[in-house]
């Protein structure tokens, strides 16, 4: 059970923030952490793969593909089952993506 000791504990966290992203973070080095920092690589680089190639014609299609990671939800298996499913969805919007008649059709149809 949590009690006012919680907040104690918080502001020592709060402290240690510095250790983020070093070999003393902790958490950081969890495979969960790992994949959640590859995601978060792999759609920075497919946003920026996107956008030379942007036009009003293939506007929607960009905003699907950008809108992928909000369908990564939860912690442990629940999360790894949810990145399977982003990550077939983001595949085939990507295939569409890179077929502009077919993207053009199915983003105004």
């Amino acid at each position: 059970e949590y009690g006012p000791w919680i907040f104690t504990a918080f502001k020592v966290l709060k402290r240690l923030k510095f250790l983020r992203g070093t070999a003393f973070d902790i958490v950081g080095h969890t495979e969960e952490r790992k994949m959640e920092r590859r995601l978060r690589d792999e759609y920075l680089q497919t946003i920026r793969g996107l956008l030379p190639q942007l036009s009003a014609e293939n506007h929607a299609l960009a905003v699907e593909i950008a809108e992928v990671p909000e369908q990564i939800r939860g912690f442990g298996h629940v999360k790894e089952r949810h990145v399977e499913k982003a990550a077939k969805l983001r595949a085939e919007l990507l295939r569409r993506w890179s077929k502009p008649g077919i993207a053009v059709h199915l983003a105004t149809g």
